[in-house]
Parts: C-alpha cells; sequence; structure tokens
C-alpha cells in the first residue's frame, strides 16, 4: 500500500524519484479504492498445482484482488479433470470483452515443438493481440515468455544442448527496476527448460530491456521500455519440492535427466531441497502488484491506453 504523506515534504519528491509508492494528501482524500482484476491463463498441465502457486504468491499483498482463470478452448486438459475446468476456468471468448489490470500467461510443456505446432497457437495469439488492448501489465512465464518474445517481437528461441534445470544464481542489471524494487545484487530462482531465448537476440531489440540475467542460467527477466509487459524465465511459483517432483518423474520414466543444479544439499537427492527462492518470488509479485499495476492503472478500467510495441 502507498505511503500518504504531504506534497510538500521535502522527502516526497527524494522517494518518488527513487519510485517509492508516496501519495500525496490531496489525491488521497479524493482516492477511489477497487479490487484489482488478474488473469491468469494456465497452460500448464496440472493446473492445480500451478493455479495454487501462483495464487499463494499473489495473495501477499494487502490489496483486493479478483482472479479470473482461464483456459484454452482449442486444448483439452489430460491431467486436471474436466469437472475442475468447468467450475473454475473460462474461455477466452467468455472473458474477451473484459479488462484487466494484470494478465499472467505460464509455461507450458510444448517448447521443443515450434510455436506454429501447438494446437493452442493461434487461440493464444488471439490472447497475446488482445492483451495490447484489454490488460495494462502482463507476465510471461517460461515458455510463455519466449512465446509472447517471438509473438511481439519475432524473436526466436533455440534449442539447448541440456536441459536448463536448476536453482540459478542471477544478478540484476536494471536496479530501478519497478519490480525487483527491494531486491538484493543476488538472488536466487529455479528454471527448468529445453529452449532459450539469446541475449544477443533480445539486445537487437530497441523496446527491450534486459533486467536480470544468472552467468549459468542466461536471460532471467526481460521488459518493455513501458514496463507494462514482462518475460520471466525461471520459476518463482515452484515450491521447494516441484523440481525434485520433475526429477524423480523422469528417473522413473528412465530418461536421461540429470540432478537439478544447486538444489539439492551435496547433490544427494535423498536430502530436503535447498529453498532460497521464496523471499524474492514473494516479493517480485507483491512488486508487480503494487508498483506495476495498482499505481499505474487507470481506475476505469475503460481507460487503458493500448501497447505500443514500435
Amino acid at each position: 500500500m502507498p505511503i500518504k504523506i504531504p506534497n510538500d515534504l521535502p522527502a516526497f519528491r527524494t522517494l518518488e524519484k527513487e519510485r517509492i509508492f508516496v501519495i500525496p494528501d490531496d489525491r488521497a482524500a479524493h482516492q477511489d479504492i477497487r479490487a484489482l482484476k488478474i488473469a491468469i491463463l494456465n497452460l500448464m498441465p496440472d493446473k492445480i498445482t500451478t493455479e495454487t502457486q501462483l495464487l499463494r504468491l499473489l495473495s501477499n499483498t494487502p490489496l483486493h484482488v479478483d482472479i479470473d482463470l482461464i483456459q484454452m478452448s482449442s486444448h483439452t486438459s489430460k491431467n486436471t479433470s474436466q469437472e475442475h475446468m468447468l467450475a473454475f476456468y473460462k474461455t477466452f471468448d467468455e472473458v474477451k470483452d473484459n479488462r484487466y489490470d494484470g494478465l499472467i500467461i505460464t509455461g507450458a510443456p510444448v517448447e521443443q515443438l515450434e510455436f506454429e505446432e501447438v494446437d493452442y497457437w493461434d487461440e493464444l495469439c488471439r490472447v497475446m493481440e488482445w492483451s495490447k488492448t484489454n490488460v495494462f501489465s502482463t507476465i510471461h512465464i517460461c515458455w510463455g515468455a519466449q512465446a509472447g518474445l517471438y509473438y511481439h517481437y519475432g524473436i526466436p528461441k533455440h534449442m539447448l544442448d541440456q536441459k536448463m534445470f536448476g536453482n540459478f544464481k542471477h544478478h540484476i542489471d536494471v536496479p530501478e527496476s519497478m519490480i525487483l524494487k527491494g531486491f538484493g545484487d543476488v538472488f536466487h530462482c529455479p528454471h527448468s527448460r529445453h529452449t532459450e531465448v539469446r541475449q544477443e537476440d533480445i539486445e537487437k531489440v530497441p523496446q527491450l530491456t534486459i533486467v536480470a540475467l544468472s552467468n549459468e542460467a542466461g536471460v532471467h527477466l526481460v521488459c518493455d521500455k513501458a514496463e507494462r509487459q514482462y518475460f520471466l524465465f525461471g520459476h518463482w511459483e515452484y515450491d521447494r519440492e516441484t523440481l525434485a517432483g520433475e526429477y524423480f518423474r523422469d528417473k522413473e520414466k528412465g530418461l536421461d535427466i540429470q540432478l537439478p543444479y544447486n538444489y539439492f544439499p551435496d547433490d544427494d537427492p535423498s536430502k530436503t531441497p535447498v529453498f532460497n527462492w521464496s523471499c524474492s518470488a514473494n516479493l517480485l509479485y507483491s512488486n508487480w502488484l503494487n508498483y506495476c499495476v495498482y499505481q499505474r492503472t487507470p481506475y476505469d478500467l475503460s481507460n487503458i491506453q493500448p501497447l505500443r510495441e514500435d
């Protein structure tokens, strides 16, 4: 929530320059308050786990947040019951006339396919185009980030020789970024992907800024110049045991899967995994809701200005 202080207090200008959320007392006296409207397009196979992880992070704020869960009508979920989908999810056609403060597009286990080979690609493109006019701020996660950069900016993805799998150290390149406010110089975040988007390809696009990177895992966080689109290549939402679950699942299937990097103490899978990204994950999502959405979205969502990509 903002801190309300007098307009002429010397600290006001200083904090405002530091992008601390301050609100002048004359504005506060006439401020309208409403719930934030956030949509989650859940493309992950285990939808209940992913929705729980994301909702846990979105709830870590005093702001009132209303959630719409969205599914692709051009794809039938094989890992989540149709009863659950019918009870709690809406199709894009059911929400396309709505406007939202924020949208989250999750990852999906389709990264080894070409984008156009994904059965719901055309529908996803409709969602991403719609987001430019009907959503103020969008977070794209992992494959969702690759899809977003490809659709909006023509940036390709590339296959990795080995799966990027583990808990990696990152550093911040843009310390004034709103979404990383309060972060230290170094933070950890898990990755689990077979493909990458390369730094040199992103740097060719003047509309984009690389905010954070990892020496081992590469580009981690990208945003547009207006700081309305965010592309996250790690999985902040993962629980302590998520990477372990992926590792043991693939081992049982007889797949060639390496131990997650920097995850099990002493690289011993019988030991409890290290969980050192929780604080950063909560801070990132509360920053997004607070700084990137709440204090920037118009009260009347019909006044959202279309996103410019030029």
